[in-house]
């Protein structure tokens, strides 16, 4: 007699569970969206170098410091630099001596070519007056030839000392100029030891404290906006092809539990990440958190698409993707629309079909 109750309860246990694997489509709201990983960073966040090397002498500002455009960051010490620049501003005077000073090499040879037009002006009057008296057959041919060559002489010597003069002027004013440009190129490098902020924003990290050798390969500091934060997402290359500008997302983070947050797709990064097979997407808040740090995760849904009151099936339901188990046997559908539980049926069956739970 109790072997016979125990059968009757099974069979209703079994009953009931059948039951339970039999559904009929329903009606909802659906919406389908691609997951990804999110991370809060600041906008036009970037890392600080230095572009010299040396010593870092000092902070300037803090972890934490609001900072404006071409505000003194870091301060790094390199004597070489200012000797550079020592001997650099040294050699600029000098050249500007030499060119116009007191002692100016020009003055030289000007000084060479007054003598030489006074001279030229004597040889000329001493030529002219011996040929005149040598056309009347008077004095010696001796007497006219030298004083021809002198008057010769002279007069190419003056055209010397004047293209002397003017190659010498190109010169000098080119060795100025190349002075004075050695040394505007030391007093940037000099600059260069002063690390300055490239944005108005908020100074995240410091990597280096005073005492420390600096490299231009290593960051000293990361600034990025003090207010304005985006979401970078993580999509994975099978969804990227979906993705597109302007679709709205929803974001959780761990931070702040249970609340959702709305925003927007601002950029889809074109180059796959090799190590992790992913894109990295940004987006804008809607209604940011008042206090966001840089760093902080969650999960966030792109939205792919959205329908209101379409025939949906669970898609535990489905055989081979566009099958289902019916009174009628297996029947094909059309999908649409799917999210993580359900999936949209467009044609195949109807809100009044009995579906069965396909076997494990």
């Amino acid at each position: 007699m109790k072997s016979s109750h125990f059968i009757i309860i099974a069979l209703m246990l079994f009953s009931c569970s059948k039951k339970q694997d039999i559904i009929y489509p329903v009606k909802r709201n659906l919406t389908e969206s691609v997951y990804a990983s999110a991370t809060i960073q600041p906008d036009s966040i970037y890392q600080v170098y230095a572009i010299v090397s040396g010593i870092l002498d000092a902070n300037l500002a803090e972890e934490g410091d609001l900072v404006i455009k071409d505000q003194a960051l870091i301060q790094i010490i390199n004597n070489r630099p200012k000797l550079n620049s020592q001997n650099s501003k040294l050699s600029l005077e000098l050249a500007k001596q030499n060119f116009n000073g007191s002692a100016a090499i020009l003055n030289s040879i000007s000084d060479e070519m007054d003598a030489a037009i006074i001279k030229l002006k004597n040889d000329s009057i001493n030529f002219f007056r011996q040929k005149s008296l040598w056309n009347q057959n008077i004095g010696s041919k001796v007497q006219y030839d030298t004083k021809k060559l002198n008057y010769e002489l002279t007069n190419n010597n003056l055209k010397l000392l004047r293209s002397k003069y003017n190659r010498t002027k190109n010169e000098l004013q080119t060795t100025v100029k190349q002075a004075q440009n050695n040394y505007q190129t030391s007093l940037i490098t000099t600059k260069d030891f002063t690390v300055k902020s490239k944005i108005n924003g908020k100074i995240y990290a410091l990597y280096k404290e005073p005492g420390e050798l600096v490299t231009n390969m290593e960051p000293l500091a990361s600034i990025g906006s003090a207010k304005k934060f985006i979401i970078e997402l993580l999509v994975d290359e099978v969804d990227i092809v979906r993705i597109s500008k302007s679709q709205n997302i929803i974001v959780t983070l761990d931070a702040y539990k249970g609340k959702v947050f709305k925003g927007t797709v601002s950029k889809i990064y074109p180059k796959k990440d090799e190590r992790n097979q992913t894109f990295k997407v940004e987006a804008v808040f809607k209604n940011p958190p008042d206090i966001l740090f840089p760093g902080l995760s969650g999960e966030a849904n792109i939205i792919i698409d959205q329908k209101d009151s379409v025939l949906t099936i669970p898609k535990v339901y489905l055989i081979d993707d566009n099958k289902v188990k019916t009174d009628n046997g297996l029947l094909t559908i059309k999908t649409g629309l799917q999210n993580m539980e359900y999936i949209e049926v467009l044609s195949g069956i109807t809100i009044y079909t009995s579906i069965y739970k396909p076997e494990e």
